[in-house]
């Protein structure tokens, strides 16, 4: 117990890793260098802080592999996923948080946790930190010092993708003669889960031209060095969507399906979703709409939109560089650096995207190495569990290897009597119950540890 743990990144990775450890009884210091070093996403000196939207996405942990990553983070007592339930807004079937309220109470929380110690300073060089274990946890806006520092222990390419930033408006200027409150197929159980999300209503002539205009607007101006670096598939800007074909966005975060506009008869050709940003409903984030359209022409845009006419902006789309690592080259299966085994990775810089899943690799990687410390091996979860999965796709080789978000896809099951479209229910429920099964097992490992009895 008298080794020492160096947390560096005071997001959903690092928060949970440190938490983690602290749940074995082992302290950390836990390096942030905001509010002294600022980035150009954030905007507090809050850790945990959440940057793109305020969603975790799905809750449904018996059809859905993210509900079943929630279901797997509340078993492992994790932070981020506890604070969100303490700090949740309605969002139908999904999970979403007050954003400000969320990265508020994770840093109280860790500030109040005496096993904790809260460092704002930033982290140049790894060869300076006398610690006897080190996570890193910088995720996606890594310092240039500190990745030229891994870069040299690792001896490899840093790899590069881009992530944008959604639009967020004024409620209170937003036409709501226009727009109606619904949920996709009515999901969830309260009246307020089923009316989450604001829906503006598209013609397809309205459609057409809302197309043409992303195609035709000016974009972000890239340097010449970043050109040819790829966005992530699973948050691609609208106006790349809108590239792949007319359609493509009906079939996207535009589709119609499952919505009625109680102030129409006529048939729905598109939709535009709006979520609440915070629990007072004063703000809301236009879903799926991140972009790289410069501020100039955005607003135009977008004010074509009906309902969003007059709308007034409190945030416009952005877009910002997100770095990761080749991980299956550089990491063993404990997350630690093949070349400096008290070096470890966690978050989104080994290869995951989205918020919980960079928090549900933290908690890991907090596991593995309290494990470590406390002298107790430590096997990773079965790839047939979400943590697991994730995971497996971190560390197993592959020539194209890209961030991920957590999806049945991953999951390494035996599925072969439950192939085809008719059966897919089973086949997802299938998976998470599995999936339980399995993980309960993995947290047997910590049970015959003292402080996991005395708790």
């Amino acid at each position: 117990m008298n080794r020492r743990v160096a947390i560096i990144g005071g997001g959903l990775a690092g928060a949970e890793a440190a938490w983690q450890l602290a749940i074995l009884g082992i302290p950390s210091s836990l390096f942030e260098m905001r509010p002294k070093v600022k980035t150009a996403a954030h905007k507090t000196s809050d850790l945990a802080e959440l940057v793109c939207s305020n969603s975790f996405r799905s809750d449904d942990d018996e059809y859905n592999a993210v509900g079943q990553l929630h279901w797997e983070m509340r078993k492992s007592k994790g932070l981020i996923i506890s604070v969100g339930d303490k700090t949740r807004i309605a969002a139908g079937s999904a999970m979403a948080v007050d954003r400000e309220k969320f990265s508020s109470k994770v840093t109280e929380m860790i500030k109040n946790n005496p096993l904790i110690d809260l460092i704002n300073q930033e982290v140049c060089d790894l060869n300076l930190l006398d610690f006897d274990e080190i996570i890193i946890a910088t995720g996606p806006l890594t310092s240039k010092n500190l990745l030229n520092s891994i870069g040299k222990l690792t001896d490899s390419e840093n790899l590069f993708f881009y992530d944008a930033i959604a639009p967020t408006v004024y409620a209170e200027s937003i036409d709501f003669d226009k727009v109606w409150f619904q949920s996709r197929y009515d999901k969830g159980s309260t009246k307020e889960e089923k009316e989450a999300y604001l829906n503006c209503p598209m013609t397809k002539e309205q459609y057409n031209k809302f197309i043409d205009d992303l195609l035709s607007s000016n974009q972000s101006d890239f340097k010449e060095w970043e050109k040819d670096v790829p966005f992530f598939s699973g948050c691609l800007p609208i106006e790349e969507m809108a590239k792949r074909g007319k359609e493509t966005l009906r079939f996207g975060p535009m589709k119609p399906v499952g919505l009625t506009n109680p102030k129409s008869k006529e048939r729905l050709h598109a939709v535009v979703q709006l979520r609440k940003e915070n629990s007072e409903g004063t703000l809301y984030n236009l879903v799926g709409f991140q972009t790289k359209i410069k501020y100039s022409r955005q607003a135009e845009i977008f004010k074509a939109i009906s309902g969003l006419e007059n709308a007034r902006f409190a945030r416009l789309g952005g877009i910002h560089k997100n770095t990761y690592f080749n991980s299956p080259k550089i990491l063993n299966h404990s997350f630690q650096l093949k070349t400096q085994r008290k070096i470890s990775l966690a978050g989104q810089i080994t290869g995951v995207e989205g918020y919980i899943e960079s928090a549900a690799i933290g908690l890991l990687v907090g596991r593995l190495v309290g494990s470590r410390i406390l002298g107790k091996k430590c096997l990773l979860p079965k790839p047939s569990t979400a943590l697991g999965a994730l995971a497996s796709h971190i560390l197993t080789e592959n020539k194209d290897f890209q961030p991920m978000n957590i999806n049945f896809g991953l999951f390494k099951q035996d599925i072969s009597n439950l192939k085809g479209r008719r059966n897919r229910e089973k086949r997802y429920s299938f998976y998470t119950n599995c999936a339980k099964n399995e993980f309960i097992k993995w947290l047997e490992n910590f049970r015959e540890l003292s402080f996991m009895k005395a708790s």
